[in-house]
């Protein structure tokens, strides 16, 4: 237990370390800030792909496609569904304090990232609910370190809408936090029935695949720089594979 507490501080914190970097650097370019989210995603990828889906089809049994299928899928629903409704109150409160089109994109994209901090607490809590200590290490340390340059990202959009630094920073907390809920959640689930593992493996793999497909890659594309964020994507996943 003083592990899975010490391993939801650490990837809770370094979304908190992400964001201090981003303030000492609040300055960066709209390219590297596209870079470094992509290199993010790819960790996150890989993490997702070898530290969730691939060992949900080891430990499934007879059944591990279906498990494992039906387990991405129905993490990849439901935050469809929670993206969907974070959304349209994120639209609704601006359109009634009047704020700008440029701040709405900013609050729903530190939302989405919030969303998906939930996730991949709980992915790396699952991790721990295995025998395999070394793998669920594996997991938190992929989540760990896409957090840092997530925390990076969010704070100048936000800084740049005129969001107050302390208010920005309390922002990114908070995210953190989220992930640090996800992690006793997925844990204490797993360790009420050990039968769960393949489902919980694979539907947090969904949720975090799907993150990075509707909300991740996408930013990363908006601008004239595809080549290398595309390149800094595999050089994420990669990373993982050699760790």
């Amino acid at each position: 237990m003083e592990l899975v507490l010490l391993t939801a501080a650490g990837v809770g914190g370094a979304t908190v370390i992400g964001a201090v970097i981003g303030f000492i650097f609040k300055k960066l370019s709209h390219r590297f800030s596209d870079i470094v989210l992509s290199f993010a995603a790819g960790v996150m990828l890989s993490s997702s792909v070898i530290g969730l889906i691939l060992p949900a089809l080891e430990d499934g049994g007879s059944f591990s496609s279906l498990i494992t299928t039906a387990g991405i899928f129905s993490g990849a629903f439901s935050i469809k569904l929670l993206s969907s409704f974070i959304d349209r109150i994120m639209k609704n409160a601006t359109e009634q304090t009047d704020k700008s089109t440029t701040l709405h994109r900013v609050l729903v994209f530190v939302s989405a990232i919030a969303i998906h901090n939930l996730p991949e607490g709980i992915a790396a809590g699952v991790g721990f609910g295995t025998d395999n200590t070394a793998d669920a290490l594996f997991i938190a340390f992929g989540i760990a370190m896409q957090n840092i340059p997530e925390g990076m990202v969010v704070i100048p959009p936000m800084l740049s809408c005129g969001i107050s630094p302390k208010k920005a920073f309390l922002t990114a907390v908070f995210t953190g936090l989220i992930e640090v809920i996800g992690t006793f959640i997925g844990y204490f689930t797993v360790n009420i029935s050990a039968s769960l593992l393949p489902f919980a493996l694979s539907f947090a793999g969904g949720t975090m695949i799907y993150v990075i497909c509707d909300e991740m890659i996408p930013e990363t594309q908006k601008k004239n720089n595809k080549k290398w964020v595309s390149f800094a994507l595999l050089c994420g996943f990669c990373l993982i594979l050699f760790i």
